[in-house]
């Protein structure tokens, strides 16, 4: 019983050292919003005009910073299109990933179904200071109200959409 209660506490320490330390580096590693971004519009690959201010209106929105060299966005590019497929408000961004055709053919090739921005030199994920992939930002009412980088599950982002949309 000794033995079962220190290791109890010993897990509980680790942790919590866990979670002290990931949210170090989301907090060490977060983006910056450019002024203005809630009214920047933006041309997805499919030559829609979306803007994140007004995108973000109705519902949270999740704004994904991704690329097709990234080794851990491809493990999480299929569960944010997965999230965009079940009517979600997704927004992505493909970063320094090639010109459209090489990017279409890339989603075409995975069956990946999303609104892509294609961010061909980088420009957009600078001014957020995007200095990591994956980068996960949600944004309700054109506000940031939450960021996270790295690996995330799809019920962790399905989790993070639930609790900006329950929070107003």
């Amino acid at each position: 019983m000794i033995r079962l209660k220190r290791w109890m506490r010993e897990g509980a320490i680790l942790v919590v050292l866990i979670l002290v330390v990931m949210l170090g580096m989301d907090f060490l590693r977060a983006p910056q919003a450019p002024a203005g971004f809630g009214s920047q519009p933006l041309q997805t690959l499919s030559n829609q005009s979306v803007t994140p201010g007004e995108q973000s209106q109705q519902r949270p929105l999740l704004v994904y910073f991704w690329a097709t060299w990234c080794g851990v966005c491809k493990m999480t590019t299929p569960s944010v299109s997965r999230l965009a497929e079940e009517g979600e408000n997704v927004l992505t961004v493909a970063l320094r990933s090639g010109d459209n055709a090489t990017l279409e053919r890339y989603l075409h090739g995975k069956g990946i179904k999303m609104a892509v921005i294609n961010d061909a030199r980088g420009d957009l994920s600078a001014q957020w200071d995007i200095g990591v992939t994956p980068t996960f930002i949600i944004i309700d009412k054109g506000q940031v109200i939450a960021t996270t980088t790295g690996w995330t599950s799809y019920w962790g982002m399905k989790a993070r959409l639930w609790w900006a949309q329950i929070r107003t």
